[in-house]
């Protein structure tokens, strides 16, 4: 698997897999999460075009996407019920979204940003038990809850 910045080019591949995505997670319980049109296409170019969106690719097909900087996430300002491991700068992971039938693909992912950036967050809705199981075999450790943009928690998790 490579993972590559997405191009402009890559959209309808990326909204097909997060489409696929969606109907993975409200089929195993997570329908919540992302409804039934989140992420838009409008906010997936706009991380195209800032260069946060990547796409892991296998045998020259997009198998996963999701956006990744290393910046201050506004909402992980204020944690409840915890704290952070540390105050140093650190990856932020969104958008985790991988083709219907792939496995192992959010993993390559997940420890491919981490091991950019030596320190990660990200957070995840509590109905989301495969991402929680894939935080948890890589290490991530649970630090408490933050509140996403729209006011719905989320579960906070850092490996450092």
């Amino acid at each position: 698997m490579k993972i590559t910045k997405a191009k402009l080019s890559d959209l309808d591949e990326v909204v097909s897999i997060y489409h696929q995505a969606r109907a993975f997670m409200a089929a195993n319980g997570n329908a919540k999460q992302w409804g039934n049109n989140y992420p838009p296409a409008a906010l997936i170019e706009q991380d195209i075009a800032s260069g946060h969106c990547y796409v892991c690719v296998e045998e020259q097909q997009i198998i996963g996407t999701f956006y990744f900087a290393i910046e201050e996430e506004p909402t992980y300002r204020i944690i409840e019920d915890g704290a952070w491991l540390n105050d140093r700068p650190y990856g932020v992971l969104h958008r985790v979204a991988v083709r219907t039938g792939k496995r192992g693909v959010a993993s390559h992912c997940i420890n491919w940003c981490y091991d950019i950036a030596g320190n990660m967050r990200i957070d995840t809705h509590a109905d989301n038990v495969p991402m929680r199981r894939v935080l948890s075999k890589l290490g991530f450790q649970y630090c408490g809850v933050i509140y996403v943009r729209d006011g719905s928690p989320r579960l906070a998790f850092q490996k450092c």
